[in-house]
């Protein structure tokens, strides 16, 4: 899932900023309360696992209303409805491009009330009785995808398509920006937090870093001395770079709008750099490997034009990886493409090598928080949507989103 706000200078501030005040502790220690079941929601908490529970019915979190219409305001506490939830007290989440492209109308599945965010850190406060990996207290991190691990789905290891799951959280689903999020299918959709790691480092397993790796690297079989281009230097572009040294490209071009943007994908190891403004990258690409194009060419935006682009470089025998999630129709050449022996490749992320990245991020070979450029408070989210949809201009990567009680708002340097 991505969408890169370098490439859509329409969003801007389109977003309504509804921002409520509105008290967000118990006025009295819910210790107090321990021991004495006083409503049916409480009585509930005899049967499953749970944390000393908060009497406040009510939390903050980002609520869609339609295009451009978003609001931080109240909405009830999630309460486990399945013996499979798990209910969940965010500490950091993020947001994701693809929470702008709800922002803009382009997923009509997301309605009117949806509270947004498919990413975060969190602790359990409660458990379902059929929960049996995790228990109230333990440290998490949210998958995007939520997978039941029993389905013909989730057998063949397409989690993204769980019939009881999938891409649910901000979409079909209440999502994780907010103070608490239910998840649903919790064994298969949550993740130990390792002690000791780092929060702003790991939130990046819950999207970003799977969905370049599986979506861009693995579905565009990137090998050792291929040359391979990535069109798109926003977050999920910089996440599909870092991954995809994992297999020694020969050379890697980097394709973006934004001249900050492609200064960091150099940091982070692209070998080459083009700017595409003047609307010449393929042109540009083609002069540099001599007519021949890239063996790999990756679409890490989602718009008609930076899919044209990867038509334009695709080399004879290569390979196509559409990552971008498209609100918009897409012209597919085929009159010039379908004697050219390549392969084009569509995916939403299954999150099935969310174990393994966690490896190599404890490694420090992988290191994910060079993404985060802002951080924010939770209830700050209003200015954190802005800095993220005006990218270029704020020179915005991941945006950070801490539930901590902070006043938050500052830039960071990453």
């Amino acid at each position: 899932m991505c969408f890169e706000p370098s490439y859509d200078v329409d969003f801007n501030r389109k977003a309504t900023v509804i921002k409520e005040e509105q008290s967000r502790h118990c006025e009295s220690p819910c210790g107090n309360l321990r021991g004495i079941p006083t409503t049916t929601a409480e009585l509930q908490l005899q049967s499953t696992s749970a944390v000393t529970p908060c009497t406040r019915t009510t939390m903050q979190a980002l609520v869609y209303h339609g295009p451009g219409k978003c609001a931080w305001e109240d909405k009830p506490r999630p309460t486990i409805q399945e013996p499979t939830d798990a209910i969940v007290r965010l500490t950091t989440s993020t947001i994701c491009g693809t929470d702008l492209h709800i922002l803009k109308g382009d997923l009509p599945a997301v309605t009117d009330g949806r509270i947004l965010g498919h990413e975060g850190i969190g602790v359990i406060e409660e458990v379902g009785a059929g929960v049996t990996e995790f228990h109230a207290g333990d440290k998490v991190i949210i998958s995007c995808v939520t997978a039941c691990l029993k389905c013909d789905y989730c057998k063949r290891g397409m989690y993204s398509h769980c019939r009881q799951g999938g891409w649910i959280l901000g979409c079909a689903l209440d999502g994780t920006q907010a103070e608490y999020v239910r998840i649903p299918c919790a064994d298969g959709s949550l993740y130990a937090f390792p002690p000791g790691e780092d929060e702003e480092a790991l939130v990046m397993l819950s999207d970003i870093l799977p969905t370049g790796f599986e979506c861009g690297v693995l579905n565009g079989q990137v090998k050792p001395g291929d040359s391979v281009a990535i069109v798109g230097a926003g977050p999920i572009g910089l996440a599909i770079l870092l991954t995809a040294q994992f297999y020694s490209p020969a050379a890697i071009f980097m394709i973006d709008l934004d001249d900050k943007r492609l200064a960091v994908a150099k940091k982070f190891g692209a070998t080459t750099l083009i700017n595409s403004t003047d609307g010449k990258a393929a042109l540009r690409v083609m002069e540099l490997t001599e007519g021949a194009g890239v063996d790999v060419a990756i679409e890490a935006v989602g718009l008609p034009a930076t899919f044209a682009i990867c038509q334009g470089i695709v080399a004879a025998g290569g390979r196509i990886a559409n990552v971008g999630v498209h609100g918009k129709p897409v012209e597919l050449h085929m009159e010039k493409l379908w004697d050219r022996n390549i392969s084009l490749t569509t995916r939403l992320v299954d999150t099935v090598t969310t174990p393994m990245l966690l490896k190599i991020v404890r490694s420090g070979k992988l290191q994910p928080k060079r993404l985060v450029t802002h951080r924010f408070a939770m209830n700050d989210i209003m200015k954190a949507y802005d800095t993220f949809a005006n990218a270029a201009k704020e020179g915005a990567l991941k945006v950070v989103l801490k539930n901590d009680g902070r006043k938050g708002g500052e830039a960071s340097a990453g």
